[in-house]
């Protein structure tokens, strides 16, 4: 405590100091922005700054050629007027700078800055606290203040000056030109397909309409960047010049303007693919494509983000044809900066004001799509550098040549990829880059390759042979090599492999790929025996690794990211978010618990695609980050396992957030009993929460991810060890809790039962009153109100089949449970059937030796503790859906009925009696439902002996439960 004699001579020492009027902290301020914001001119103070005639000048204003000018106003803490201040100049013009100002920051400076003795010492360690105001009237955050470094400002002002609505109206723009584009190309398609062909084949894909908006969309692209070309180099004249409405040939003066780049700038991975798909057209028809290209990217140009990292990434990715079995979904630009920020973070003993050191880095994405998350990556880094006084243009030539790898097997990608990390300085030239196109699919020797996943079991992989292929440009001048290139990738020699792989499973089981040999390898049109080879091939290359390929192919991709990262090094995923929970990913987590240390979690509590950090998907996925340790040193057990409430709000919204995960400190554990995470604070908002769990070398779950309330983990946990320990209840009870598997077993699983010989023996039939064989096969919400259920269908035994169907008929049962639980709609995890009935894929069997069970598991997997241990079991990858399967439910967490007493066993039998006909609300509304609460009440004071306290505290869990996003779906409550 502080004696009053202290306080005395502390108020003495500062009102006997100089005041530092605010212009002269505004001065320091500016100054120190300037050392960080290279190319950017940062203006304090000055009265000509703006066109408007103002009795009040800008406190500091920031402009750039290539970005949108942005305000700082500054005040003194409380900063009562500065919310205003910064309101009046939104929508103003800086003089000689034709954009308006969107974006302004309101800043208070912290009181000891007001009484410095050496002003700029204080400027550079000060925390601030500053909030940023759009012109379309929101802020960020909505309310409170930010606080941070100098360091941290410099990021934000280099984020807020390119506006996200800025770059969403150019997307638009290039994509409404390319659909014009494509609308003359489909003419061609129908008057001289011979053309379309051609191009096709540049492109390595079908002749369809989704490679005709590519083939638009790669000369929109070198359009657009040729614009961005002319005027920094004195060859490159700009677009009206080349193919303007007052040129005669603008086909020809445009091959001639390319040929000149890529001869004397380079630039072949963008300018190369271009020229060969123009000059596949006839004069007229690329006439009429210049003229509607050209417009579109003059109008990029104007806008001033046309080297926005997420412009055309964004716009190619909807194009990639077949997305649909690479299932490559676009990693979304404010979700890769996410992901980027924390995986450079956990990139330890880097200097970031050492252009030499970062020239001394490897980083890869083997799956690199159209580079969004390499592209982030560059970004970040260029920024370390830049506020640490470099100039980020020095390093763009390393970068290009010697840090950034990129690997994907189409040829388009791999263009937009180039484009976008040669955009970060397009006057910086470079030699070669390090991004390739790999062989897929038959090849001429007759053999299969499998893209980057060749090199699981090798260091060595050869790019695809084609002479219009941009990593078959290299050299100083781009000269074609006339054989493929060897590609030599050491293991462990990455520093940082990032990645957003393909989720595409090798199985097909169900669903649009049911007719597919092999879902995993069915891009291009591949043959089934081609799918089956390269699917012979991945289980080959992969094993002895975590690839399983019920996972997806994603477990391959994340052993390849393993096999190759150095120790030390930073592995960062988009992983779909079975990951967590999913048994064939167990490998997976074995792996990280073993090998890894600072393993972080991050997923989304929310539903649709806003679970996702990919676009183009409602399903749900995760990043996971984690640093690998070196040989033989110990590391620490734990992970941090964070729920956002929604995606990234854009780039400021990402950079905040990966600042707060980076910056929590003391984090609740999952032991610590269900008192809640820490949550993660923007302003005066939560936007998540915090949780760390211990791993073990088995590869346990990680249930609690994309949880919103990490209580109920907490609780889930604590049962799990067989412990009673509920939100807001003082008491531990013991609860004995054991997996099914020493007291039940699952039955088949159902292409056991009907699949096609000789694997099923039997037929599926509708139902009938007098089935010999009954089943309960799929979901029927009008059939599953209560808890006893009929059959719906009936079993014929296939000829010749006989023994086999006694087998299976062996594991009929009167207990099933609910594979796929969709608790928006219903009411049970565990039904049950007067008759022994197989059970399908819906509702496979659960068998017990003593068919008392029976009773006592239909009660318990209904109530809300049963409830809860489903969740913390399954797979939340869906909105409102909780999954399992038959193998992961053998460990599913129950009630331990072995332990129960005879008359605790006639009593669950009584209970069932009472509900069987009691008409049940769907699960999302198991709290306001009475008769939920009644069986709750049931089971935890008439089964399990506890008072009227622990029934509240088990209510007030049921509606915590209810109160789940991956419950609820996002479902309206009546």
């Amino acid at each position: 405590m502080t004696s009053g004699f202290a306080k005395v001579a502390v108020g003495y020492r500062i009102a006997s100091m100089p005041r530092q009027i605010e212009e002269n902290a505004n001065g320091a301020l500016g100054a120190l922005l300037r050392t960080m914001l290279s190319g950017c001119e940062v203006r304090w103070e000055s009265t000509r700054t703006m066109l408007e005639h103002t009795r009040q000048h800008p406190d500091i204003l920031i402009t750039a050629s290539d970005r949108a000018p942005v305000i700082v106003e500054a005040e003194y803490d409380p900063a009562m007027s500065v919310d205003s201040d910064a309101k009046s100049r939104l929508g103003q013009t800086p003089e000689g700078d034709p954009r308006i100002i969107e974006s302004a920051i309101a800043l208070r400076y912290p009181k000891e800055i007001e009484f410095a003795y050496d002003l700029d010492q204080e400027i550079a360690n000060a925390s601030f606290s500053y909030y940023v105001l759009y012109a379309d009237g929101s802020r960020f955050p909505k309310s409170g203040w930010l606080t941070g470094s100098a360091t941290d400002l410099a990021d934000l002002i280099s984020l807020v000056s390119v506006p996200q609505s800025t770059v969403n109206a150019a997307a638009k723009v290039l994509e409404d030109g390319i659909d014009n584009a494509t609308r003359v190309l489909e003419e061609v398609d129908k008057l001289r397909p011979a053309a379309t062909r051609t191009i096709a084949r540049l492109l390595g894909m079908s002749n369809v309409i989704q490679t005709r908006r590519m083939a638009c969309a790669i000369i929109a692209n070198a359009l657009v960047f040729h614009e961005r070309l002319s005027g920094m180099h004195d060859g490159v004249k700009p677009l009206a010049l080349v193919c303007g409405p007052e040129i005669d040939n603008p086909q020809n003066e445009t091959l001639t303007a390319w040929n000149y780049v890529l001869e004397e700038v380079n630039y072949w991975s963008i300018f190369a693919i271009a020229k060969d798909v123009l000059g596949q057209l006839s004069s007229g028809d690329a006439k009429r494509i210049l003229s509607r290209l050209r417009e579109t990217a003059q109008r990029i140009h104007e806008s001033g983000v046309s080297n926005a990292h997420d412009l055309t990434g964004r716009i190619f990715q909807r194009l990639i044809a077949d997305r649909k079995y690479l299932a490559t979904f676009y990693t979304l630009p404010a979700s890769a900066a996410l992901l980027a920020q924390l995986a450079v973070a956990k990139m330890k003993n880097v200097d970031w004001s050492d252009a030499e050191a970062i020239s001394q880095l490897r980083i890869a994405d083997f799956a690199c799509g159209t580079g969004a998350l390499l592209s982030a990556v560059y970004a970040h880094i260029a920024g370390l550098y830049q506020r640490n006084g470099g100039n980020p243009a020095t390093l763009h030539s390393e970068m290009m040549q010697e840090v950034l790898y990129g690997f994907d097997v189409m040829p388009s990608a791999v263009h937009i990829s180039s484009s976008t990390l040669a955009g970060m300085e397009p006057n910086i030239g470079f030699n070669q880059s390090r991004l390739y196109t790999l062989p897929y699919g038959r090849q001429s020797d007759g053999e299969v390759k499998i893209g980057s996943l060749e090199s699981l079991q090798s260091h060595e992989m050869m790019t695809a042979f084609n002479t219009s292929d941009p990593a078959m440009r290299t050299g100083s001048v781009g000269e074609e090599t006339a054989a493929e290139i060897k590609i030599d990738t050491p293991d462990e020699s990455f520093d940082l492999v990032i990645m957003n792989p393909p989720f595409t499973r090798a199985t097909n089981h169900e669903g649009a790929h049911a007719n597919v040999t092999n879902p995993a390898f069915a891009a291009f049109d591949a043959p089934r025996a081609d799918q089956a080879a390269m699917g012979k091939r991945i289980k080959q290359l992969g094993k002895d690794s975590c690839y399983n390929g019920n996972a997806s192919i994603a477990s391959a991709f994340a052993a390849l990211g393993h096999r190759k990262l150095k120790p030390g090094g930073v592995l960062a995923l988009v992983l779909p978010l079975s990951v967590a929970a999913g048994l064939s990913w167990q490998k997976f987590r074995k792996m990280l618990a073993k090998q890894y240390t600072d393993v972080s979690v991050i997923s989304i509590a929310a539903n649709g695609r806003d679970m996702s950090f990919s676009s183009d998907t409602s399903m749900g996925d995760c990043l996971v980050v984690a640093r690998k340790v070196n040989h033989d040193k110990h590391h620490d057990k734990r992970i941090e396992l964070i729920s956002l409430n929604n995606r990234p709000p854009g780039f400021v919204g990402a950079s905040e957030i990966a600042k707060g995960i980076l910056g929590l400190n003391q984090i609740r554990q999952i032991e610590d009993g269900p008192y809640g995470g820490t949550p993660l604070i923007i302003g005066e908002s939560s936007v998540g929460v915090t949780l760390t769990t211990p791993i073990n070398n088995y590869g346990e779950i990680w249930g609690p991810v994309r949880l919103m309330d990490p209580s109920l983990a907490q609780t889930a946990y604590a049962l799990s060890n067989s412990k009673l320990w509920l939100p807001a209840y003082p008491e531990v009870h013991r609860l004995p809790i054991t997996s099914l598997t020493p007291i039940g077993k699952m039955g088949f699983v159902h292409r056991d039962i009907t699949g096609p010989l000789p694997r099923g023996p039997f037929t599926k039939m509708p139902p009938s009153p007098t089935a010999t064989y009954p089943s309960l096969w799929n979901h029927n919400a009008k059939n599953e109100t209560k808890m006893i259920c009929n059959p719906d269908s009936q079993l014929i035994v296939r000829q010749n089949m006989e023994q086999k169907s006694s087998t299976v008929w062996a594991t009929a049962s009167r207990a099933h449970l609910n594979e796929e639980f969709t608790c928006g709609s219903q009411p049970f995890a565990v039904i049950f059937t007067e008759q022994r009935t197989l059970g399908g894929p819906a509702w496979p069997n659960v068998i017990f030796d003593d068919e008392r069970f029976d009773y006592a598991f239909t009660i318990w997997g209904n109530s809300t503790l049963g409830l809860l241990m489903y969740m913390w079991h399954s797979n939340r990858q869906q909105s409102s859906k909780i999954r399992t399967t038959i193998l992961q439910a053998k460990s599913l967490q129950i009630l331990d009925f072995r332990v129960l007493s005879d008359d605790q066993l006639e009593i669950a039998q009584q209970i069932f009696e009472d509900f069987r006909d009691k008409e049940f609300l769907p699960a999302y509304l198991a709290d306001i439902d009475p008769n939920r609460d009644l069986l709750d009440r049931r089971v935890i004071c008439d089964l399990l002996g506890f008072d009227e306290n622990v029934f509240a505290a088990v209510r007030r869990l049921s509606a915590k439960w209810c109160a789940e996003p991956s419950v609820h779906g996002g479902k309206k409550r009546p």
